[in-house]
């Protein structure tokens, strides 16, 4: 564990000054975790009583107002039966004839505020599974109630969830109204704080790994520590992920040293078991309000007209999006994971689709040559088709490819990605592992770069080239592939466009050429 105290350190001085606050964060992050931890230990330090319960049951009801609440209450008074002593256990909760549906949240926690022998402090988390009226009633009975804080009312309280409610216009259509017809103030603006649960630095990390180093001797190595952050910009579900996959499922003997090239054998596995996190987290990119987002970061292109800033938000809250500018993906197993997703699905109905290691040559190399010539058949014959069904169009052509490659290597090699929001390229890489000649491990690196042509634009050939140069100057590599897909109007059918040539670049590297 990483303590509480350290991931939220402003909280207990916010609960002194009998402070409401808000607490997001992306899922998985932790948040239940953290404010569990922190009622408990404010609880125990004898000055409150503390509990964290959720909102969750309230869910099933909708805008049955009356039976959201009592399930809410239902689960509050199990939660504090589980975790707080006899003395600080709520009361009998008011029934109807104690108090109205539209009340009864209020009266409950003010009869509980009363009977308590200690200032009451309340975490509700999942605050975002309550919408319309029920959202609306927890909301106006939490801000009614404050003024009579602490002798009769929660003395501190935190909302937790996903977004930040202090967001208007997210408030309004969780609440099943118009945010473009609301004016004043926020109907929660008792809120003095909003607070976000970070991700893991890497001193935590280090901490956090360096606790099961003490209990089983096992020691991750700087480089095996320094790869998990890389890879995972710290954050939480990744981060332990990572570690429960070599320690549990590879199995890495305690006696063996976790090194960085374990970290990504535990990479590759959990992007193909495709965990419950990473399926969640992949079912928000068929969302209007996040394709218009990760579209163009996975074209390389600049988005035809700026998103609603309240767009770029919501990824970021949802966590696909690193928290600071430029727009990009979190952290590159969320970049894989985007990838693969949505390339996945592209070859399912495909006859002529390739089958895992075909292009591979008797002393165990990729046979590029071949592989760029079939993708080119396979492109003529299925390019109009494939690319018309993609959801994400202007990078359909795009995901065609990296699906083609990522057919072919399965099993045996890696396609890694690099991609983002004005970059004008997507750049690839294969890393194939074969035997060489002396018997011993080797890997075969081979180098694309996807671009596309739009309607208007100038031959991006010599730009291309020049990109290309500079990716292959950072990999050591003296040959590429650069990919040039023609998306103009009045471009020739795919048929006749698409050809493989050769050429050199500014560097003087021999270049395959395939226009598509």
């Amino acid at each position: 564990m990483v303590p509480a105290s350290a991931r939220l350190p402003q909280v207990p001085r916010l609960v002194s000054r009998e402070s409401y606050v808000v607490v997001h964060a992306p899922r998985q992050t932790g948040k239940t975790t953290t404010l569990g931890a922190l009622a408990a230990e404010l609880t125990a330090g004898g000055q409150y009583a503390a509990l964290l319960t959720s909102c969750e049951p309230g869910r099933a009801w909708g805008d049955d107002v009356g039976a959201a609440t009592r399930a809410i209450l239902d689960r509050t008074r199990a939660d504090a039966e589980a975790a707080l002593p006899p003395q600080l256990r709520p009361p009998r909760w008011p029934d109807a004839s104690d108090a109205s549906d539209g009340g009864l949240l209020g009266a409950a926690l003010a009869a509980w505020s009363q009977a308590c022998p200690r200032p009451l402090v309340l975490f509700l988390d999942e605050i975002d599974a309550l919408t319309g009226r029920t959202l609306i009633s927890v909301l106006g009975q939490l801000r009614s109630g404050a003024g009579r804080r602490p002798a009769a009312f929660p003395a501190a309280l935190a909302l937790c969830g996903l977004r930040d409610l202090r967001d208007l216009r997210d408030y309004k259509v969780a609440a099943g109204g118009d945010p473009s017809r609301l004016g004043g103030p926020s109907p929660f603006n008792i809120v003095v704080r909003s607070l976000r649960l970070g991700d893991f630095t890497a001193e935590e990390v280090r901490g956090l790994y360096g606790q099961h180093t003490a209990e089983t001797g096992q020691v991750f190595t700087p480089d095996a520590v320094s790869r998990v952050m890389e890879l995972t910009a710290g954050q939480p579900w990744l981060v332990n992920a990572l570690a429960a996959e070599i320690v549990d499922e590879m199995a890495v003997p305690y006696i063996e040293p976790v090194t960085a090239d374990h970290v990504n054998e535990a990479k590759e596995r959990l992007i193909r078991a495709r965990a419950t996190h990473l399926d969640s987290l992949a079912d928000k990119l068929n969302e209007p309000r996040v394709r218009v987002i990760i579209e163009p970061v996975l074209a390389g292109t600049e988005p035809t007209t700026d998103p609603p800033a309240d767009d770029v938000q919501y990824a970021r809250d949802l966590g696909l999006l690193a928290q600071t500018s430029p727009v990009r993906i979190a952290n590159p197993i969320y970049r894989e994971v985007v990838a693969r997703i949505l390339t996945d699905p592209v070859l399912e109905f495909s006859s002529d689709a390739p089958k895992a290691r075909a292009f591979v040559l008797p002393d165990g190399r990729l046979d590029i040559p071949g592989l760029i010539e079939q993708f080119a058949a396979f492109w003529r014959a299925n390019g109009d088709i494939l690319t018309a069904r993609q959801v994400y169009h202007e990078a359909a052509p795009h995901l065609v490819l990296m699906a083609y490659l990522q057919r072919v290597v399965n099993g045996g090699g890696y396609v890694d990605r690099e991609y983002g929001v004005g970059r004008g390229r997507i750049d690839l890489l294969i890393r194939w592992p074969h035997p060489g000649p002396d018997g011993k491990p080797a890997l075969q690196r081979e180098a694309f770069e996807l671009k596309a042509r739009a309607g208007g634009a100038a031959d991006p050939l010599p730009t291309g080239l020049a990109q290309l140069d500079g990716y292959l100057d950072r990999l050591g590599l003296d040959h590429g592939t650069l990919v040039i897909f023609d998306r103009r109007p009045a471009a020739k059918p795919i048929a006749e466009r698409t050809s493989i040539t050769t050429t050199l670049s500014l560097a003087g590297r021999t270049i395959t050429l395939l226009r598509a």
